[in-house]
């Protein structure tokens, strides 16, 4: 059974497991999701004025994989939901990268910022997925790092909203 190796993927513990690498303006914040959304939870992440970014770095080894099954470079799958609001638009990035053993870049996912107009936001949650193969031996930790801002630099949260992210191996 795959199962996600990032811990507290949205919210429930606050910000319990991730590192702030970027905490700016109001700070990240944890919010109630309004009603059902149809992706499965409950809370949510959500960014502020200035730059806010959090990540978690997950050490294969310590998750049970053995070298063996690393280096046999099985699919790692990340997914990542993401939203804005309706008054005021935000960014929203994200950064996953695939390191060997003295934490050194193998592979790395950086799809390019993505800028949510209010005007044009159906209020949907939008996912990010990716898939890394082919990447060669050595794989032993994995980065993921997401977060964003609002684009009108309103004080408060009204910037990006994130949600259910996962990392399977």
């Amino acid at each position: 059974m795959t199962r996600n190796l990032l811990k507290n993927p949205s919210g429930e513990e606050q910000l319990k497991f991730w590192e702030l690498t970027r905490n700016g303006g109001d700070h990240w914040k944890v919010e109630d999701m309004p009603g059902d959304r149809g992706i499965g939870v409950t809370k949510y992440f959500v960014t502020s004025f200035d730059l806010c970014l959090k990540r978690q770095v997950i050490d294969l080894l310590a998750e049970g994989y053995s070298c063996n099954q690393l280096d046999a470079q099985p699919a790692v799958t990340v997914k990542d939901w993401y939203n804005g609001r309706g008054d005021c638009g935000c960014t929203y990035q994200i950064t996953v990268c695939l390191l060997d053993g003295n934490q050194k870049v193998i592979q790395k996912f950086i799809p390019d910022t993505v800028t949510l107009d209010p005007k044009c936001n159906d209020r949907l949650w939008k996912q990010t997925v990716h898939t890394f193969s082919d990447y060669g031996r050595g794989m032993r930790f994995i980065t993921f790092e997401h977060g964003g801002q609002d684009t009108r630099f309103w004080k408060g949260w009204y910037g990006v909203r994130v949600t259910g992210s996962s990392v399977t191996v």
